[in-house]
Parts: C-alpha cells; structure tokens; sequence
C-alpha cells in the first residue's frame, strides 16, 4: 500500500462520524438567516461581523459563543434545517453512517420544548436516508448543569427513546467530573441506552476523569480522550477493551494549540480504536474530510493509518456486526479499487 496520502483519497474513504455536535454545525450563514426570520437580535446584520465574532482560545471561550448562538434556533423547523443542513455536507464528505450529539438542555433551558428539539433533529435523520446516510441521535447532558437536570432530561426523553441511540456527557469539564452524573449514567445503561462521554483535552483533572469514565461509570466510547497516553495502564484497558476514542483535530488546535496528531499515531500504534471526526465543524474551521486531511498532512500519515481510522469509526460504531462488516468491505473495495 502507497504511503502517500491524497486529497481525494480521504474525500471519497468511506467513514463514519461519532463525534459531532449539532448546535456546533451552526454556520454563520444559517445563524443570520433564522435570526431574522425568528426576528432575534444578534447585535448585527453583517455576515461578516457576525464571522468575526467566532474566535476564542479556550474551551470556556468557546462556550460563551457557541451557546449564545443557539437563541436563533427557536422552532422545529429550525432545528430540522440546522441538522439537514449538516447532513448534506457529511453526505458530500461521503459519510455513510453518523451518530449526533444534541443538547436538550442548552434549549430547554430557553423555554424551548425537548418534544421542538428531538422531533426536528429526528426528521431531518430520518430524510437523510433519502441520500444514504444512516444518521442516529446521541443525547447528551450537560455537565455544567446539576445532576437533577441530567435526570429530568433523562425523564423527557422517555417518550422519544426510538429516536435517541445513546446518551453523552459534554460542556465545560472543570468542576464536573464523571461521577458527578453517575446516577444518571447508571439509569440510561439500564433504559437500553449505550454510553459515551467527552474527556477533553488537557482539561484538569484529565487522567482521573478518564479512569473515571473507563472504569467506574463503563463508557463504551471516550471522546477526546487523547490525554490517555498518559497513562499506559488506560492505554492497555482501552485497547484490550476495544473503546473507541474519538478524536477531533482541528478543534484541539483551536482550543490547546496542538491537534494531538502524536498522540492519534501512538494510540494507532498500541491498537486503540481512535477516529477522526469534526466536533463543532462550524466553529473550528472544517468538517470531517478536512479533519482527516489536517492530521493527514501535518503528522503525515501513511495510507494505512487513514484507512485504519476510518475502519475504526465503523468498528465502535452503535451499529450491527453485520452492518460493520458490509462497512469494512466498502472500504477494502474502495483502497483496491483507488487509482
């Protein structure tokens, strides 16, 4: 197999995405249009000012941004064409399958029904089939929030459980470990829900979250998570375990200055089933493909590494083994086929 990565090689691999946050697909573009239409004053009517708003250097910085933006997303409608809106471009980016993260609370929060939310969100995967996306809903708590906010989000989304595939554990790390929702994460295992929660990046605290997550509350996925290599004992379980994480580039540099691309290639290396994905494409600069070719470049992976992520993304995929199998011969097929 060449060494030599392209462009277009990593266009057309086919993949999947496991770590994507729906409110972070929010383009200026689309932000601009539904505050007009919802009549919501963001401070301006220039596309390009409202551009220069997205800059921040930390994770809190971000935040600030990211959850002031979500004032325009007001019916189901919107949430439907902030949703659909993604899943055209993961279709061009030739994503065959993508499990979501959305955040109820980031919205009832603002008086906004979780039945707006899910029901939108959930129409939009729904018509993503038409062009051949298989799309999935993970519902994450906030981490910022209590943990009587994790149950009542829990409790609201007992009527829309065949829409939701997972629960996840997102927001601002600090002050908010893992065990602060064990109850929560304990009950969703038992309502037939899989698991899954954020260990960011050089957060404090890091590696006691992690073991935290791995080994007390069960996670079957970690996403971020790339400070394990810390610790080779976590290294060890994740690998003999088969946890995937799930890594995002273009979004560590924004927010630690640095991809974490040595650490995806050790983690490569000890056979852990880390993916690339695109986090808050709207945010960071880039959507899954321009993830892929970052590390791709930068770090300069051979052929093998690329088609090991991708295969990895469909191997800790919440899907069937059949499925992941038709998967894995999808891409044997396209690398034997590559010219």
């Amino acid at each position: 197999m060449a060494n030599r990565v392209t462009r277009n090689f990593i266009d057309n691999l086919p993949k999947a995405e496991l770590h994507v946050h729906l409110e972070g697909t929010l383009e200026p573009e689309l932000r601009l249009k539904l505050a007009r239409k919802n009549h919501i004053d963001i401070g301006t009517d220039s596309l390009e000012t409202l551009k220069a708003t997205y800059h921040y250097d930390t994770l809190a910085s971000f935040l600030a941004v990211y959850y002031s933006a979500l004032d325009v997303l007001q019916t189901e409608s919107d949430f439907y064409d902030l949703a659909f809106t993604y899943l055209k471009k993961v279709h061009e980016n030739n994503v065959q399958h993508v499990e979501m993260f959305f955040d109820p609370q980031a919205h009832t929060s603002r008086k906004i029904s979780f039945e707006t939310v899910i029901n939108g969100f959930s129409k939009a995967a729904e018509d993503a089939k038409k062009f051949g996306v298989d799309a999935q809903l993970i519902m994450c708590f906030l981490r910022d929030f209590s943990k009587e906010s994790a149950r009542k989000s829990l409790e609201a989304a007992k009527p829309y459980q065949d829409k939701i595939l997972g629960i996840g554990l997102d927001s601002d790390e600090h002050n908010n470990p893992p065990l602060k929702f064990a109850t929560a994460f304990d009950n969703a295992v038992s309502e037939g829900y899989h698991i899954t929660m954020h260990a960011d990046v050089d957060q404090v605290d890091s590696i006691d979250h992690i073991k935290q997550a791995l080994e007390i509350i069960g996670v079957e996925r970690l996403d971020h998570g790339t400070n394990i290599v810390e610790n080779p004992d976590l290294v060890d379980f994740v690998s003999t375990n088969k946890i995937g994480l799930t890594s995002c580039p273009n979004s560590n540099q924004f927010l630690s200055q640095d991809m974490k691309g040595a650490e995806v290639k050790t983690l490569l290396d000890r056979d852990v089933k880390v993916s690339i994905n695109s986090d808050d494409p709207a945010y960071f600069g880039g959507y899954i493909n321009d993830n892929y070719w970052s590390i791709t470049k930068n770090y300069e992976l051979t052929q093998e590494q690329v088609v090991q992520l991708a295969k990895n993304s469909f191997e800790t995929a919440w899907i069937s083994d059949s499925q992941k199998n038709n998967y894995m011969k999808q891409i044997d097929n396209y690398v034997a086929n590559f010219d």
